[in-house]
């Protein structure tokens, strides 16, 4: 099992990853999601928590134009009732809107997301990475592109163990072009207790680059919800551009 450090450390371009489990103090679930970013309309973003979750916004209009704003903007985190929903786009409101239908998480994710594909920008086709957490369980959620142009769907539990979570990201970590996508399953990690600020600080820093010209860090939230309560809700989160 991966350190959460360890794992970040080697992840030179993640582009936007997910990471869930139970913290090592075992009272709390824990969500981390960050973005990274290598063109100026992909970096031209933030995180802002409103309207019961936590959303990918512009941070300059006239750049973001120059991308695709479709795939830009979007909830990456939605509270419901039952739980949370999180994901790479808009398939997040989808996600929330089942957490209360009584369904385990994957049972949740395959219905949410059985009209989406991976994301339409070729040549990359990005995948889309999703996750929940209902009703005191977990799961995540990779839909990407076959090499034949097929749409391939894989879904996992996550155990909920102390101080151990899975992490996914839409791409495998090297910066090259094509970006390979992310394959195969979940990396394992470990959660080691501590504030959602604490665990946002640490992934932040942990996908800082080797050289300062290759800053691809945009954003990193982290959402800690009681197992009990999931509207016990704590937030923190981290925008480069207000760090600079």
């Amino acid at each position: 099992m991966d350190t959460m450090t360890g794992l970040l450390a080697r992840l030179e371009y993640p582009g936007r990853l997910i990471a869930m489990g139970l913290a090592s103090a075992g009272a709390r679930t824990v969500i981390v999601y960050a973005i990274t970013g290598r063109s100026p309309s992909s970096q031209a973003r933030k995180l802002v928590l409103r309207n019961r979750g936590i959303w990918a916004q512009p941070t300059d209009e006239d750049v973001l134009k120059k991308g695709n704003v479709d795939l830009l903007v979007y909830p990456a985190l939605l509270f419901g009732q039952a739980g949370v929903a999180v994901s790479n786009g808009k398939q997040t409101a989808d996600i929330r809107d089942g957490l209360t239908s009584g369904a385990g998480p994957v049972s949740v994710l395959s219905k949410a997301l059985a009209a989406w594909d991976f994301e339409p920008d070729a040549p990359i086709f990005t995948p889309r990475i999703s996750g929940c957490f209902v009703r005191g369980s977990a799961g995540l959620s990779l839909v990407r592109r076959g090499e034949s142009g097929e749409t391939l769907r894989s879904y996992f539990e996550v155990p909920l163990r102390e101080g151990e979570g899975r992490l996914v990201s839409t791409y495998e970590g090297p910066n090259r072009d094509p970006l390979p996508s992310f394959t195969g399953e979940p990396h394992r990690v470990e959660l080691h207790g501590g504030s959602a600020r604490e665990t946002a600080e640490t992934v932040y820093r942990e996908l800082g680059p080797v050289l300062p010209e290759k800053d691809f860090r945009v954003a990193v939230a982290c959402v800690s919800a009681s197992l009990s309560r999931p509207d016990d809700l704590e937030v923190h989160i981290i925008n480069r551009h207000e760090r600079t």
